[in-house]
């Protein structure tokens, strides 16, 4: 009709339908970062509300499971949080007050280096100072940027406080809307999305309890070792290598950055043994502890993380660094099983 081929119209329809889709994510993008967080404060819940269910009686309805565990975990909480925020606080406001001093003019001067350095101390305080002042001839940009990612961070917080409101609705109704979906579709695809559907969970679920796990131990191993060695700040700095442990690639080393930056200029003098620490902390957690957390479906090969993290960075910022991971382990899933399908059909 019209010298229109049919099978050119559906390539450009199909091509058209997954830009917009494209389109639609690009927009929508905070939205969803804010429902898959939900999804993943459900998918860590799951297994207590599952467990509580199983020794409840038949006639408690599932509602009441998760009230009783958002009120546990309420209490936890606030157990926890209490006096480890007070210990935080107290550390910050320390280092506040003591930070401007550090970082004066002669803080070049008073930084500790090791004996076989020390003939090239002026050398080596030239050189910083010298950066430090191209740091300070860019300082307007760099603080408009920071404080662009300031705002939009507060603005963000807002929608933090849907996360655990969604979780319980994605907990209370989810089996519904699952059931209602498989029941709609047709029997070619049911049997390939119950399986897509199972892998994901499964993934998802191993993926989030294996980040929280990797951050209390994160927490524990720097809190221990920076309080043997008496570097200042400890219970911060352990909480901020803690915190950056869930950004994939580029979050630990972050976090060794301003964990070395703020020991040396407070006057720490056991810096060289705090890098090998860092150094041994990250092999033990990238070749013992993670491999023994994580199934061989979560683990990403480091070029693909190294590529996920930087793509995701520029697309959506810190969300994108985080999401990248487990989007690409996702996409992996989903590819095998509709390859296995595919085989099967063969």
């Amino acid at each position: 009709m019209l010298g229109i081929d049919s099978h050119a119209l559906k390539t450009v329809w199909t091509w058209f339908l997954f830009v917009l889709g494209i389109v639609l994510v690009y927009v929508v993008r905070e939205t969803l970062v804010t429902f898959a967080l939900a999804m993943f404060f459900a998918l860590l819940l799951a297994p207590i509300v599952a467990a509580l269910e199983r020794v409840s009686p038949h006639w408690v309805p599932r509602t009441a499971a998760l009230a009783i565990v958002y009120l546990v975990l309420l209490g936890a909480i606030v157990t926890a949080v209490v006096p480890l925020g007070s210990a935080l606080a107290a550390d910050a406001r320390s280092l506040a007050r003591r930070l401007p001093d550090a970082i004066g003019p002669d803080a070049i001067h008073r930084l500790p280096l090791p004996s076989f350095l020390e003939p090239a101390r002026e050398r080596i305080a030239a050189q910083i100072a010298t950066r430090l002042d191209e740091l300070e001839t860019n300082a307007l940009p760099l603080l408009g940027g920071a404080f662009e990612h300031v705002i939009t961070g507060i603005g963000a917080l807002g929608r933090i406080v849907f996360v655990p409101i969604l979780a319980f609705f994605l907990l209370k109704d989810g089996r519904i809307a699952y059931g209602r979906l498989i029941t709609g579709l047709g029997p070619q695809h049911r049997t390939v999305i119950i399986e897509i559907y199972s892998d994901l969970r499964v993934l998802l679920a191993q993926y989030v309890r294996a980040l929280m796990i990797l951050s209390i131990i994160t927490f524990i191993c720097y809190a221990v070792f920076l309080a043997l060695t008496g570097a200042p700040y400890s219970v911060l700095l352990a909480g901020i290598a803690a915190t950056f442990e869930i950004v994939p690639a580029i979050g630990p080393f972050i976090a060794a950055l301003l964990i070395l930056g703020v020991v040396v200029l407070t006057g720490y003098t056991k810096w060289v043994l705090l890098l090998a620490f860092l150094v041994v902390y990250r092999v033990f957690l990238d070749y013992m502890v993670q491999p023994v957390l994580m199934s061989a479906g979560v683990q990403v090969h480091p070029l693909l993380v190294m590529f996920g993290a930087l793509a995701g960075a520029e697309m959506a910022g810190i969300p994108g660094v985080f999401f990248s991971v487990p989007v690409i382990a996702a996409l992996r899933v989903v590819l095998v099983r509709l390859q296995k399908a595919r085989d099967l059909k063969s």
